[in-house]
């Protein structure tokens, strides 16, 4: 038997007719199945990758991610923040993809680089804390403020990231410069991404700035809070059969759109509240049996 059928009969390649190559969905073939445990509790604690083929499965906030790769804690132009969490991993596209847009703000007189916030853990799944999303390896948080490099481990741990909004994210503040808008132009421009989240003040403040071809802001999406950072979300790729996409952004730039935010930040609509309507209820915690079949492999490896 040849190598190549070989590894396919065990899951870990897929042969197709006209020869193109599919990342496969793992085997459960000896997974014991945990489908009622706590998704967050599993993956969180879960301190290395599984073992597979790079590949995305499930949704951006409900899934999990096989063969992924740590961000080097230090780079030429990086720095991963928060290491204690082990969340500096990712699929390798993403941190190609990070890497980038590093060298794009070290380009830049005012920052030697970037900090790196949240990305992945170890085999994705949900998070013991914080982000909805970040599941399935093609998410990054990139700080907005310019880097200097250099920090040791217990100064990323503790330095603060500046915020660069105004009247709750209305408008940008006195450190907004040209700086944070080529960092997130860098990552708007490049294929592989397809949103860029962050808060609408910084929109409207890139949308009345650009010139040129203008069709990158499109991807940059206004968002709560992300104002300390911009959330960078790839596509899913190609191959990624178990990949679920998300809807494209709206045609155009989006510009009115986030302007529309800051018109609702400044005078907020009226929002009618029923006095007979239940109480909202918290939002329930994920279980494995929420999660894509191939998550209880990834889980296993």
């Amino acid at each position: 038997m040849s190598v190549t059928r070989f590894l396919a009969a065990l899951g870990l390649v897929a042969l197709t007719a006209c020869g193109s190559s599919k990342i496969p969905v793992p085997s459960l073939a000896g997974v014991e199945v945990t489908q009622s445990g706590m998704a967050k509790q599993l993956f969180g604690n879960k301190p290395t990758p599984a073992a597979l083929p790079s590949a995305p499965y499930g949704f951006y906030s409900k899934g999990c991610m096989a063969g992924a790769q740590q961000l080097p804690e230090t780079g030429p132009t990086w720095q991963a923040m928060r290491l204690s969490r082990n969340r500096n991993w990712a699929l390798p596209q993403t941190i190609d993809v990070v890497q980038g847009i590093s060298r794009a703000a070290a380009a830049h007189p005012a920052s030697n680089g970037i900090y790196v916030g949240d990305m992945s853990q170890p085999s994705g799944g949900p998070m013991l804390t914080g982000h909805a999303s970040h599941q399935i390896g093609l998410d990054a948080d990139i700080w907005l403020m310019p880097a200097t490099l250099g920090l040791n481990r217990t100064q990323r741990e503790n330095i603060s990231a500046k915020s660069y909004r105004r009247a709750e994210g209305a408008y940008t503040n006195s450190a907004w410069s040209s700086f944070q808008e080529t960092i997130v132009k860098a990552a708007a421009t490049d294929p592989r991404v397809e949103r860029i989240f962050i808060f609408p003040g910084a929109k409207v403040a890139m949308c009345d700035n650009a010139t040129g071809d203008r069709s990158w802001l499109r991807k940059v999406r206004p968002w709560y809070g992300h104002h300390y950072h911009f959330h960078v979300r790839l596509s899913c790729p190609d191959n990624a059969t178990g990949c679920v996409a998300q809807d494209p952004p709206p045609p155009g730039d989006g510009c009115e759109d986030a302007r529309q935010w800051v018109r609702n930040i400044l005078n907020p609509p009226p929002q009618p509240r029923d006095p007979n309507a239940p109480a909202p209820q918290p939002k329930r915690e994920l279980t494995m049996a929420d999660l894509p079949q191939a998550c209880q492999a990834v889980l296993a490896r």
